[in-house]
């Protein structure tokens, strides 16, 4: 068979590091080994009944059953504003500040085509999510990386960026709370974030995916809860975090109304929206019942502290994340990232992320997801001790 060669653009792209995972993980369970896959950033709790409810009764209704509109049905963005405004106390213009989007990862990698021209510079966190790196691809830009360190919060010091770079960046990415780190932002970092972004012309996309997720009594802090953040910038939220529903693929961006226009732009291009039936129930998540979202993190904080009280018992130290469904751990002293994850998965049978994949300064981490019971992160500690390195 005659076998066509793929674009440039395809070649370019960067490798997806979570398939690999996904790839390595069958492997082993398809020879016979009991792997528990803490590697993944995959809620395993099932959607809120009252959710998937809407959705069973909104997919008998035959107007759902036609093409939506381009943008989004007009009542999923009136619910994102309400959502925010009684969540964060931000103010939106439904009209011209609310985009829907196809899943937050949709909107990450639209934002630098809709912004940027080739050997344009955008600023990324490292470490961060790789699908960052999607969108840099895709519009041929230019990117200067700012270090996530432990001794700076995981924030990134803006110190670091010169002149030259500054007055060239035209994007940021942000991310709180963070993956991988599950670091949280303050208000004065924000703060911070608006001025310098205001004074050097850049626009800041804020990924909120994890925003429902903060552990010790802190609520994470919408990006536009800043003074001046919505003129110089966007948040993207996505449903698939705080209401379990990943497989939906559904979320929204706010803020900048020139952003918002551009997304729903190049989205008209791309995409005829929704099903509607999946907009009237994400409709329902936003503006339902919200104990679910707290049970959830309720959950989540749970997990944590088994998982890092059980890990510090073994004499690894390790620091507890403040907010998202990860734990950003220092792998012990002698091991890369990477061999420390082959020692777990070959000695242990447990699966984590080597922080390399998430950039340069992912190195000395692993991310691990509480995305299984409490009694399979307890196994997953017992596994740990029996390692010959946390043996005393």
């Amino acid at each position: 068979m005659k076998q066509f060669p793929p674009s440039d653009m395809l070649t370019s792209l960067p490798k997806q590091f979570f398939a690999g995972l996904v790839k390595k993980v069958g492997e082993y369970i398809s020879e016979g080994h009991d792997v528990i896959n803490l590697g993944q950033g995959n809620p395993d709790q099932p959607t809120p009944s009252h959710i998937v409810a809407r959705l069973q009764e909104a997919a008998t209704n035959p107007l759902n059953h036609k093409y939506s509109p381009f943008q989004g049905h007009r009542y999923l963005k009136q619910a994102a504003a309400d959502f925010y405004l009684k969540e964060y106390g931000v103010t939106l213009d439904v009209d011209k500040e609310v985009a829907i989007l196809f899943g937050g990862k949709a909107g990450l990698v639209e934002i630098p085509q809709c912004l940027l021209n080739p050997g344009d510079t955008i600023l990324v966190p490292d470490p961060g999510y790789p699908d960052y790196l999607s969108g840099v691809a895709l519009a041929k830009a230019e990117m200067v990386t700012m270090p996530l360190r432990e001794q700076n919060d995981f924030m990134p010091d803006y110190s670091e960026l010169s002149e030259e770079i500054l007055s060239k960046a035209k994007l940021m990415f942000l991310n709180y709370p963070n993956n991988p780190t599950g670091a949280t932002a303050t208000a004065g970092f924000f703060e911070e974030t608006v001025k310098l972004a205001s004074e050097n012309n850049i626009c800041v996309v804020h990924d909120f995916a994890y925003g429902a997720i903060g552990f010790d009594g802190e609520r994470p802090l919408s990006f536009l809860q800043v003074e001046g953040a919505k003129e110089i910038g966007i948040e993207i939220y996505t449903l698939s975090k705080t209401y379990n529903m990943a497989g939906w693929r559904v979320g929204f961006a706010v803020g900048n109304e020139s952003v918002i226009s551009a997304i729903e732009l190049l989205q008209d291009h791309l995409y005829v929206s929704l099903f509607g039936a999946v907009q009237e129930a994400a409709a329902e998540a936003l503006l339902g019942p919200q104990n679910c979202v707290k049970e959830l993190n309720e959950l989540y904080e749970r997990r944590r502290n088994i998982l890092i009280d059980g890990l510090l018992s073994l004499g690894w130290n390790v620091t507890a994340p403040k907010g998202s469904f990860f734990a950003w751990l220092k792998v012990p002293e002698g091991f890369s990232s990477e061999e420390f994850s082959a020692i777990l998965l070959d000695q242990a049978n447990i699966m984590v992320a080597p922080g390399i994949g998430f950039g340069e300064f992912g190195e000395g981490y692993v991310r691990v997801g509480l995305l299984t019971t409490e009694e399979r992160l307890t196994e997953a500690v017992e596994r740990i001790g029996s390692l010959e390195i946390f043996k005393k």
